[in-house]
Protein backbone atom coordinates (compact mmCIF):
# COMPACT_ATOMS: atom_id res chain seq x y z
CA UNK A 1 0.00 0.00 0.00
CA UNK A 2 3.05 2.43 0.15
CA UNK A 3 1.72 3.32 3.27
CA UNK A 4 3.81 6.57 5.35
CA UNK A 5 4.30 4.99 9.10
CA UNK A 6 2.81 7.32 11.70
CA UNK A 7 5.87 8.08 13.33
CA UNK A 8 6.49 10.17 10.01
CA UNK A 9 4.87 13.86 11.48
CA UNK A 10 5.54 15.83 12.12
CA UNK A 11 7.66 16.85 10.02
CA UNK A 12 11.80 17.78 9.97
CA UNK A 13 13.34 19.62 7.47
CA UNK A 14 15.32 17.07 6.47
CA UNK A 15 12.07 16.46 4.40
CA UNK A 16 9.47 17.51 2.70
CA UNK A 17 6.51 17.71 4.46
CA UNK A 18 3.42 15.45 3.69
CA UNK A 19 0.10 16.36 3.16
CA UNK A 20 -2.73 13.83 2.51
CA UNK A 21 -5.97 15.15 0.76
CA UNK A 22 -9.10 13.33 1.65
CA UNK A 23 -11.01 13.66 -1.68
CA UNK A 24 -10.21 14.01 -5.12
CA UNK A 25 -12.83 16.65 -6.23
CA UNK A 26 -12.13 19.98 -7.76
CA UNK A 27 -10.57 21.87 -4.65
CA UNK A 28 -8.69 18.56 -3.80
CA UNK A 29 -7.23 17.92 -6.97
CA UNK A 30 -6.81 21.88 -6.87
CA UNK A 31 -5.24 21.71 -3.24
CA UNK A 32 -2.72 19.22 -4.48
CA UNK A 33 -1.48 20.59 -7.23
CA UNK A 34 -0.25 24.34 -4.99
CA UNK A 35 0.79 21.75 -2.61
CA UNK A 36 2.82 20.21 -4.76
CA UNK A 37 4.16 23.46 -6.58
CA UNK A 38 5.14 24.03 -3.47
CA UNK A 39 7.33 21.17 -2.72
CA UNK A 40 5.45 18.94 -0.64
CA UNK A 41 4.66 15.66 -0.92
CA UNK A 42 1.15 15.39 -1.85
CA UNK A 43 -1.54 11.80 -1.87
CA UNK A 44 -4.67 12.29 -2.64
CA UNK A 45 -7.22 9.68 -1.18
CA UNK A 46 -10.24 9.05 -3.33
CA UNK A 47 -13.19 6.80 -2.01
CA UNK A 48 -14.74 6.56 -5.86
CA UNK A 49 -13.22 4.60 -8.41
CA UNK A 50 -12.72 7.98 -10.52
CA UNK A 51 -11.53 11.29 -9.53
CA UNK A 52 -13.95 14.25 -9.16
CA UNK A 53 -16.10 13.91 -6.78
CA UNK A 54 -19.47 15.67 -7.91
CA UNK A 55 -17.81 17.21 -10.61
CA UNK A 56 -18.33 13.55 -11.82
CA UNK A 57 -19.32 12.30 -15.51
CA UNK A 58 -21.34 9.21 -17.13
CA UNK A 59 -20.65 7.56 -19.72
CA UNK A 60 -23.12 5.14 -21.66
CA UNK A 61 -24.06 4.49 -24.87
CA UNK A 62 -21.97 7.07 -26.87
CA UNK A 63 -23.45 9.28 -24.78
CA UNK A 64 -21.22 11.95 -22.43
CA UNK A 65 -22.85 13.71 -18.99
CA UNK A 66 -21.48 15.70 -17.05
CA UNK A 67 -22.93 14.39 -13.74
CA UNK A 68 -22.27 18.03 -11.88
CA UNK A 69 -21.55 21.53 -12.78
CA UNK A 70 -21.77 22.19 -16.34
CA UNK A 71 -20.26 25.56 -17.42
CA UNK A 72 -16.87 27.36 -16.17
CA UNK A 73 -16.54 31.18 -15.34
CA UNK A 74 -13.44 33.16 -13.81
CA UNK A 75 -11.66 31.07 -16.36
CA UNK A 76 -8.62 33.37 -15.06
CA UNK A 77 -8.45 31.20 -11.66
CA UNK A 78 -7.90 28.00 -14.14
CA UNK A 79 -5.17 29.40 -15.50
CA UNK A 80 -3.37 31.28 -12.72
CA UNK A 81 -3.61 27.10 -11.35
CA UNK A 82 -1.97 25.81 -14.06
CA UNK A 83 0.68 28.23 -14.39
CA UNK A 84 1.57 27.13 -10.91
CA UNK A 85 1.93 23.65 -12.37
CA UNK A 86 4.04 25.15 -15.05
CA UNK A 87 1.03 24.66 -17.97
CA UNK A 88 -1.54 26.81 -19.35
CA UNK A 89 -5.23 26.60 -20.41
CA UNK A 90 -4.36 26.45 -23.62
CA UNK A 91 -2.24 22.89 -23.22
CA UNK A 92 -4.65 21.11 -20.85
CA UNK A 93 -8.13 22.54 -22.02
CA UNK A 94 -9.94 23.54 -25.01
CA UNK A 95 -12.44 25.68 -24.34
CA UNK A 96 -15.71 27.65 -25.98
CA UNK A 97 -17.02 30.51 -25.59
CA UNK A 98 -21.01 30.39 -25.28
CA UNK A 99 -22.99 32.75 -27.02
CA UNK A 100 -25.59 33.21 -25.50
CA UNK A 101 -25.11 31.56 -21.96
CA UNK A 102 -28.29 30.28 -21.69
CA UNK A 103 -31.90 31.13 -23.19
CA UNK A 104 -34.52 31.72 -20.15
CA UNK A 105 -37.80 30.79 -20.48
CA UNK A 106 -40.91 31.16 -18.35
CA UNK A 107 -43.77 27.61 -17.91
CA UNK A 108 -46.84 29.31 -20.14
CA UNK A 109 -45.49 32.22 -21.82
CA UNK A 110 -43.76 32.43 -25.12
CA UNK A 111 -41.54 34.92 -24.47
CA UNK A 112 -37.66 33.94 -24.00
CA UNK A 113 -34.53 35.74 -23.25
CA UNK A 114 -31.15 35.11 -24.02
CA UNK A 115 -28.85 35.91 -21.25
CA UNK A 116 -25.22 37.19 -22.47
CA UNK A 117 -22.35 39.15 -22.30
CA UNK A 118 -22.99 41.59 -25.45
CA UNK A 119 -24.67 44.92 -24.06
CA UNK A 120 -26.47 45.99 -26.84
CA UNK A 121 -28.17 42.43 -27.27
CA UNK A 122 -28.89 42.53 -23.73
CA UNK A 123 -30.41 46.09 -23.53
CA UNK A 124 -32.60 44.93 -26.33
CA UNK A 125 -34.04 41.47 -24.22
CA UNK A 126 -34.72 44.07 -21.29
CA UNK A 127 -36.54 46.19 -23.63
CA UNK A 128 -38.75 43.61 -24.90
CA UNK A 129 -39.99 43.15 -21.14
CA UNK A 130 -39.73 46.66 -19.73
CA UNK A 131 -38.16 49.34 -22.06
CA UNK A 132 -37.44 51.53 -19.16
CA UNK A 133 -35.40 49.14 -17.58
CA UNK A 134 -33.28 49.06 -20.06
CA UNK A 135 -32.03 52.69 -18.72
CA UNK A 136 -30.45 51.09 -15.49
CA UNK A 137 -28.81 47.88 -17.12
CA UNK A 138 -25.92 49.67 -16.98
CA UNK A 139 -26.26 50.89 -13.46
CA UNK A 140 -26.76 47.45 -12.24
CA UNK A 141 -23.74 46.31 -14.12
CA UNK A 142 -21.39 49.36 -12.21
CA UNK A 143 -23.00 47.96 -9.07
CA UNK A 144 -22.73 44.87 -9.40
CA UNK A 145 -18.84 45.19 -10.51
CA UNK A 146 -17.91 47.22 -7.71
CA UNK A 147 -19.07 44.71 -5.52
CA UNK A 148 -17.16 41.84 -7.27
CA UNK A 149 -13.67 43.73 -7.06
CA UNK A 150 -14.15 45.10 -3.73
CA UNK A 151 -15.67 42.63 -1.73
CA UNK A 152 -15.77 39.02 -3.86
CA UNK A 153 -12.00 39.15 -4.80
CA UNK A 154 -10.73 40.65 -1.94
CA UNK A 155 -12.69 38.95 0.90
CA UNK A 156 -12.41 35.38 -1.76
CA UNK A 157 -8.48 35.71 -0.69
CA UNK A 158 -8.69 35.92 2.70
CA UNK A 159 -8.98 33.07 5.21
CA UNK A 160 -11.40 34.81 7.56
CA UNK A 161 -9.74 32.72 10.78
CA UNK A 162 -10.72 35.31 12.85
CA UNK A 163 -14.18 37.59 13.62
CA UNK A 164 -12.37 40.83 13.58
CA UNK A 165 -11.16 39.72 9.75
CA UNK A 166 -14.97 39.88 9.05
CA UNK A 167 -16.33 43.10 11.16
CA UNK A 168 -13.20 44.95 9.29
CA UNK A 169 -15.12 44.14 5.78
CA UNK A 170 -18.55 44.67 7.04
CA UNK A 171 -18.37 48.85 6.76
CA UNK A 172 -17.61 48.48 2.95
CA UNK A 173 -20.44 45.61 2.52
CA UNK A 174 -22.83 47.49 3.77
CA UNK A 175 -21.58 50.80 1.59
CA UNK A 176 -21.78 48.11 -1.71
CA UNK A 177 -25.25 47.58 -0.80
CA UNK A 178 -23.93 44.03 -0.44
CA UNK A 179 -25.49 42.94 2.91
CA UNK A 180 -29.23 43.23 1.31
CA UNK A 181 -30.31 40.23 -0.23
CA UNK A 182 -29.81 39.65 -4.28
CA UNK A 183 -33.48 39.70 -4.50
CA UNK A 184 -33.85 42.90 -2.92
CA UNK A 185 -30.35 43.85 -4.94
CA UNK A 186 -31.87 43.05 -8.21
CA UNK A 187 -34.79 45.46 -7.51
CA UNK A 188 -33.62 48.63 -7.02
CA UNK A 189 -32.43 48.50 -10.75
CA UNK A 190 -35.38 46.16 -12.43
CA UNK A 191 -38.86 46.58 -12.60
CA UNK A 192 -40.61 44.17 -14.59
CA UNK A 193 -40.83 40.65 -12.62
CA UNK A 194 -39.40 38.50 -15.47
CA UNK A 195 -36.41 41.09 -16.01
CA UNK A 196 -35.62 40.30 -12.04
CA UNK A 197 -35.97 36.40 -12.23
CA UNK A 198 -33.39 36.65 -15.35
CA UNK A 199 -30.95 38.73 -12.89
CA UNK A 200 -31.51 37.34 -9.47
CA UNK A 201 -31.89 33.58 -10.08
CA UNK A 202 -27.93 32.95 -10.04
CA UNK A 203 -27.27 32.00 -6.82
CA UNK A 204 -29.16 28.72 -7.61
CA UNK A 205 -26.20 27.82 -8.84
CA UNK A 206 -24.50 27.41 -5.64
CA UNK A 207 -27.79 26.51 -3.75
CA UNK A 208 -28.83 29.80 -2.41
CA UNK A 209 -32.08 31.11 -2.37
CA UNK A 210 -32.33 34.68 -4.15
CA UNK A 211 -34.54 35.61 -1.38
CA UNK A 212 -32.14 34.78 1.77
CA UNK A 213 -28.60 35.23 0.53
CA UNK A 214 -26.81 38.50 0.68
CA UNK A 215 -26.32 40.63 -2.54
CA UNK A 216 -22.50 39.51 -2.94
CA UNK A 217 -23.76 37.03 -4.96
CA UNK A 218 -25.33 39.15 -7.03
CA UNK A 219 -22.25 39.47 -8.64
CA UNK A 220 -22.47 36.19 -10.18
CA UNK A 221 -24.29 37.77 -12.93
CA UNK A 222 -21.82 40.63 -13.16
CA UNK A 223 -18.91 38.30 -13.59
CA UNK A 224 -20.46 36.05 -15.75
CA UNK A 225 -21.45 39.07 -18.31
CA UNK A 226 -17.57 40.65 -17.84
CA UNK A 227 -15.73 37.64 -17.89
CA UNK A 228 -18.11 35.20 -19.99
CA UNK A 229 -19.42 31.40 -19.64
CA UNK A 230 -17.37 28.64 -21.41
CA UNK A 231 -17.43 25.17 -22.71
CA UNK A 232 -14.76 22.65 -21.93
CA UNK A 233 -14.60 20.50 -24.87
CA UNK A 234 -15.32 16.80 -23.70
CA UNK A 235 -17.29 18.50 -20.89
CA UNK A 236 -16.30 19.77 -17.69
CA UNK A 237 -14.74 16.73 -16.67
CA UNK A 238 -11.94 17.25 -18.90
CA UNK A 239 -10.89 19.93 -16.32
CA UNK A 240 -10.24 17.07 -13.67
CA UNK A 241 -8.90 15.23 -16.03
CA UNK A 242 -6.21 17.68 -16.50
CA UNK A 243 -6.16 18.39 -12.84
CA UNK A 244 -5.35 14.72 -11.94
CA UNK A 245 -2.99 14.20 -14.63
CA UNK A 246 -0.62 17.42 -12.76
CA UNK A 247 -1.36 15.75 -9.46
CA UNK A 248 -0.20 11.71 -10.93
CA UNK A 249 3.21 14.06 -12.61
CA UNK A 250 4.44 14.79 -9.02
CA UNK A 251 2.19 13.08 -6.40
CA UNK A 252 -0.11 10.27 -5.52
CA UNK A 253 -3.65 10.03 -6.33
CA UNK A 254 -5.39 6.77 -4.98
CA UNK A 255 -8.98 6.03 -5.87
CA UNK A 256 -11.10 3.30 -4.26
CA UNK A 257 -9.37 4.16 -0.90
CA UNK A 258 -11.77 5.59 1.55
CA UNK A 259 -10.71 7.51 4.49
CA UNK A 260 -12.94 6.19 7.40
CA UNK A 261 -10.71 8.24 10.00
CA UNK A 262 -8.54 11.44 10.30
CA UNK A 263 -6.06 10.31 12.99
CA UNK A 264 -4.98 12.52 16.05
CA UNK A 265 -3.21 13.38 19.24
CA UNK A 266 -5.89 15.71 20.11
CA UNK A 267 -2.98 18.63 19.68
CA UNK A 268 -2.38 18.24 15.67
CA UNK A 269 -3.13 15.59 12.93
CA UNK A 270 -1.19 12.21 12.42
CA UNK A 271 -2.55 11.03 9.65
CA UNK A 272 -5.62 9.24 8.11
CA UNK A 273 -6.97 5.58 9.03
CA UNK A 274 -8.27 3.58 5.18
CA UNK A 275 -11.15 1.55 4.68
CA UNK A 276 -8.79 -1.58 3.66
CA UNK A 277 -6.87 -0.82 7.60
CA UNK A 278 -4.03 1.18 6.11
CA UNK A 279 -2.92 4.00 8.46
CA UNK A 280 -0.71 7.10 6.56
CA UNK A 281 1.25 9.17 8.38
CA UNK A 282 0.72 12.95 7.35
CA UNK A 283 2.35 16.21 8.39
CA UNK A 284 -1.03 18.22 7.11
CA UNK A 285 -4.58 16.38 6.37
CA UNK A 286 -6.90 18.37 3.71
CA UNK A 287 -10.20 17.28 3.91
CA UNK A 288 -12.04 17.93 0.62
CA UNK A 289 -15.18 15.65 2.20
CA UNK A 290 -18.34 17.33 3.03
CA UNK A 291 -17.92 19.67 6.20
CA UNK A 292 -20.61 17.36 8.31
CA UNK A 293 -18.79 14.36 7.39
CA UNK A 294 -15.30 15.59 7.79
CA UNK A 295 -15.87 16.22 11.83
CA UNK A 296 -17.72 12.18 12.43
CA UNK A 297 -13.92 11.28 10.54
CA UNK A 298 -12.62 13.26 13.74
CA UNK A 299 -14.85 11.47 16.58
CA UNK A 300 -16.34 14.92 16.31
CA UNK A 301 -19.99 16.20 16.62
CA UNK A 302 -21.55 17.05 13.52
CA UNK A 303 -21.93 21.06 13.67
CA UNK A 304 -25.23 22.44 13.65
CA UNK A 305 -25.44 24.15 10.01
CA UNK A 306 -28.27 24.37 7.41
CA UNK A 307 -27.46 23.02 4.62
CA UNK A 308 -28.18 23.60 1.23
CA UNK A 309 -31.16 21.96 -1.21
CA UNK A 310 -30.30 18.83 -3.35
CA UNK A 311 -31.32 18.51 -6.74
CA UNK A 312 -33.18 15.46 -8.72
CA UNK A 313 -31.15 15.22 -12.28
CA UNK A 314 -32.07 13.74 -15.01
CA UNK A 315 -29.55 12.29 -17.49
CA UNK A 316 -31.40 11.70 -21.16
CA UNK A 317 -29.66 10.22 -24.70
CA UNK A 318 -32.13 10.92 -26.78
CA UNK A 319 -31.91 9.27 -31.00
CA UNK A 320 -33.02 12.33 -32.66
CA UNK A 321 -32.07 15.87 -32.04
CA UNK A 322 -33.81 18.73 -30.56
CA UNK A 323 -32.13 22.08 -33.15
CA UNK A 324 -34.80 24.82 -30.64
CA UNK A 325 -32.74 24.32 -27.78
CA UNK A 326 -29.77 25.81 -26.25
CA UNK A 327 -26.57 24.58 -24.73
CA UNK A 328 -28.19 25.81 -21.35
CA UNK A 329 -31.62 26.32 -20.88
CA UNK A 330 -33.80 28.21 -17.38
CA UNK A 331 -37.24 27.00 -17.39
CA UNK A 332 -38.79 29.05 -14.61
CA UNK A 333 -41.89 27.37 -13.33
CA UNK A 334 -45.49 29.65 -13.16
CA UNK A 335 -44.72 30.14 -9.08
CA UNK A 336 -41.07 31.26 -8.85
CA UNK A 337 -41.19 32.66 -5.48
CA UNK A 338 -43.26 29.46 -3.85
CA UNK A 339 -41.29 26.84 -5.71
CA UNK A 340 -37.95 28.33 -3.89
CA UNK A 341 -39.60 28.79 -0.64
CA UNK A 342 -40.96 24.97 -0.96
CA UNK A 343 -37.41 23.55 -1.95
CA UNK A 344 -35.21 26.15 0.02
CA UNK A 345 -37.34 27.05 3.18
CA UNK A 346 -40.25 24.83 3.77
CA UNK A 347 -38.73 21.63 2.54
CA UNK A 348 -41.43 20.54 0.09
CA UNK A 349 -42.10 19.04 -2.66
CA UNK A 350 -42.54 21.93 -4.97
CA UNK A 351 -45.96 22.30 -7.21
CA UNK A 352 -44.02 24.25 -9.48
CA UNK A 353 -41.26 22.95 -10.97
CA UNK A 354 -38.40 25.09 -12.46
CA UNK A 355 -35.64 23.19 -14.43
CA UNK A 356 -31.85 23.69 -15.51
CA UNK A 357 -31.26 22.04 -18.65
CA UNK A 358 -27.67 21.05 -19.82
CA UNK A 359 -27.53 20.10 -23.80
CA UNK A 360 -23.26 20.02 -24.47
CA UNK A 361 -24.02 18.24 -27.93
CA UNK A 362 -25.56 21.57 -28.84
CA UNK A 363 -21.77 22.53 -29.19
CA UNK A 364 -19.90 19.35 -29.37
CA UNK A 365 -21.58 16.67 -31.46
CA UNK A 366 -19.87 14.11 -29.77
CA UNK A 367 -20.92 14.13 -26.90
CA UNK A 368 -23.75 12.18 -28.21
CA UNK A 369 -24.51 9.60 -30.71
CA UNK A 370 -24.91 10.05 -34.00
CA UNK A 371 -28.35 12.07 -34.65
CA UNK A 372 -29.08 12.12 -31.00
CA UNK A 373 -28.55 14.86 -28.27
CA UNK A 374 -26.92 14.47 -24.58
CA UNK A 375 -29.34 16.08 -22.16
CA UNK A 376 -28.79 16.88 -18.55
CA UNK A 377 -32.00 18.18 -16.45
CA UNK A 378 -31.55 19.36 -12.95
CA UNK A 379 -34.52 20.00 -10.65
CA UNK A 380 -33.90 21.57 -7.07
CA UNK A 381 -35.26 19.43 -4.44
CA UNK A 382 -35.64 19.47 -0.73
CA UNK A 383 -32.72 17.37 0.97
CA UNK A 384 -33.11 14.75 3.11
CA UNK A 385 -33.71 15.93 6.12
CA UNK A 386 -37.30 17.08 5.44
CA UNK A 387 -38.02 13.22 5.14
CA UNK A 388 -38.96 12.49 1.96
CA UNK A 389 -39.23 8.98 0.27
CA UNK A 390 -37.03 9.19 -2.89
CA UNK A 391 -37.36 5.66 -3.56
CA UNK A 392 -41.36 6.33 -4.19
CA UNK A 393 -40.74 10.13 -5.65
CA UNK A 394 -38.42 9.32 -8.14
CA UNK A 395 -40.38 7.95 -10.85
CA UNK A 396 -42.59 10.00 -10.31
CA UNK A 397 -40.51 12.79 -10.48
CA UNK A 398 -39.86 11.72 -13.32
CA UNK A 399 -43.13 11.53 -15.78
CA UNK A 400 -43.89 15.33 -14.27
CA UNK A 401 -40.42 16.68 -15.20
CA UNK A 402 -40.56 14.93 -19.11
CA UNK A 403 -44.46 15.79 -19.03
CA UNK A 404 -43.07 19.66 -18.87
CA UNK A 405 -40.35 19.40 -20.61
CA UNK A 406 -42.68 18.46 -24.20
CA UNK A 407 -45.87 20.64 -22.78
CA UNK A 408 -44.07 24.07 -23.31
CA UNK A 409 -43.57 24.61 -26.97
CA UNK A 410 -40.77 27.29 -26.70
CA UNK A 411 -38.15 24.41 -25.95
CA UNK A 412 -39.02 22.44 -29.18
CA UNK A 413 -38.90 18.94 -26.88
CA UNK A 414 -42.01 17.34 -27.96
CA UNK A 415 -41.66 13.55 -28.43
CA UNK A 416 -38.99 13.84 -26.06
CA UNK A 417 -40.41 10.70 -24.26
CA UNK A 418 -40.40 8.59 -26.97
CA UNK A 419 -36.55 9.11 -28.36
CA UNK A 420 -34.71 8.17 -25.40
CA UNK A 421 -32.47 5.21 -25.32
CA UNK A 422 -30.26 6.26 -22.52
CA UNK A 423 -31.54 7.26 -19.45
CA UNK A 424 -29.63 8.05 -15.60
CA UNK A 425 -31.60 9.21 -12.55
CA UNK A 426 -29.76 10.79 -9.37
CA UNK A 427 -32.16 11.45 -6.28
CA UNK A 428 -30.61 13.24 -3.20
CA UNK A 429 -29.86 9.70 -1.97
CA UNK A 430 -26.78 9.43 -4.77
CA UNK A 431 -25.69 12.53 -3.17
CA UNK A 432 -25.18 11.20 0.47
CA UNK A 433 -24.54 7.57 -0.42
CA UNK A 434 -22.11 8.51 -3.35
CA UNK A 435 -20.29 11.49 -2.39
CA UNK A 436 -21.31 11.62 1.88
CA UNK A 437 -23.03 14.62 1.21
CA UNK A 438 -24.82 14.96 5.21
CA UNK A 439 -28.34 15.08 3.99
CA UNK A 440 -27.80 14.51 0.49
CA UNK A 441 -27.07 18.07 -0.11
CA UNK A 442 -25.93 18.97 -3.24
CA UNK A 443 -24.15 22.42 -2.49
CA UNK A 444 -22.40 22.67 1.03
CA UNK A 445 -23.92 24.78 3.51
CA UNK A 446 -26.39 27.24 2.65
CA UNK A 447 -24.87 30.57 1.80
CA UNK A 448 -26.43 33.02 4.02
CA UNK A 449 -24.29 35.85 5.60
CA UNK A 450 -23.73 33.99 8.65
CA UNK A 451 -22.97 30.50 7.48
CA UNK A 452 -20.36 32.56 4.78
CA UNK A 453 -17.05 33.93 5.42
CA UNK A 454 -15.86 34.07 9.50
CA UNK A 455 -18.66 31.96 10.15
CA UNK A 456 -18.17 29.29 7.26
CA UNK A 457 -16.18 26.10 8.36
CA UNK A 458 -12.83 27.35 8.03
CA UNK A 459 -9.89 26.80 5.78
CA UNK A 460 -7.64 25.74 8.84
CA UNK A 461 -9.22 24.19 11.54
CA UNK A 462 -9.96 25.96 15.22
CA UNK A 463 -8.88 23.43 17.25
CA UNK A 464 -6.13 20.80 15.70
CA UNK A 465 -2.79 22.07 14.00
CA UNK A 466 -2.29 20.35 10.66
CA UNK A 467 -5.87 20.23 9.75
CA UNK A 468 -6.85 22.16 6.43
CA UNK A 469 -9.82 22.06 4.43
CA UNK A 470 -10.93 22.48 0.64
CA UNK A 471 -14.14 22.77 -1.63
CA UNK A 472 -17.77 23.99 -1.31
CA UNK A 473 -17.85 23.28 2.53
CA UNK A 474 -15.06 25.77 3.50
CA UNK A 475 -14.93 29.31 2.33
CA UNK A 476 -15.17 31.41 0.06
CA UNK A 477 -17.48 28.46 -0.80
CA UNK A 478 -19.32 26.63 -3.80
CA UNK A 479 -19.36 27.28 -7.16
CA UNK A 480 -16.28 25.88 -9.89
CA UNK A 481 -14.73 29.89 -8.91
CA UNK A 482 -15.17 29.43 -5.00
CA UNK A 483 -13.99 26.21 -4.79
CA UNK A 484 -10.68 26.35 -7.20
CA UNK A 485 -10.62 29.84 -4.89
CA UNK A 486 -10.47 28.09 -1.35
CA UNK A 487 -7.76 25.83 -2.52
CA UNK A 488 -6.06 28.84 -2.79
CA UNK A 489 -6.36 30.25 0.43
CA UNK A 490 -5.91 26.95 2.22
CA UNK A 491 -2.83 25.98 0.79
CA UNK A 492 -1.83 29.91 1.76
CA UNK A 493 -2.14 29.19 5.10
CA UNK A 494 -0.52 25.76 5.08
CA UNK A 495 2.79 27.64 3.43
CA UNK A 496 2.64 30.08 6.17
CA UNK A 497 2.19 27.25 9.17
CA UNK A 498 5.41 24.96 7.26
CA UNK A 499 7.46 28.42 7.29
CA UNK A 500 6.83 29.10 11.37
CA UNK A 501 8.12 25.34 11.92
Amino acid sequence: MNDTPLAAGPHNRARSPHAVVVGAGLGGLAAAVRLLAQGMKVTVLESQAHPGGRATRIQDGGYTFDAGPSLITMPEVIEELFSLAGTTTERELRLHALDPFYRISWEGDDRTFLFSGNRDAMLEEIGRFNPSDRARYDAFLAASRRIHEEAILVAGNQSFLRLSDFLALVPKMVRLGALRTVDGFVARYFRDPLVRQAFDFHPLFIGGAPFRVPAVYAALAYLQIAGGVWYAEGGLYSLVEALARLVQTGGELCCNRPVVRILHDGMRVRGVQTADGGMIGADYVVSNGDAVTTQLLLGRRAPQSRLTMSCYLLYLGTNREFPQLQHHTLLVGRDYRGFIRDVAVDGRIPESLSLYLHAPSRTERAMAAPGGESISVLLPVPNLSHGHDWEMLAPMMRERVIDILEAEEGLGLRGLRDSIVVERAWTPLDFRDRFGAAEGNAFGPEPTLFQSAYFRQPNRDRRLRGLYYVGAGTHPGAGIPGVLMTAAVTTGLMREETVER
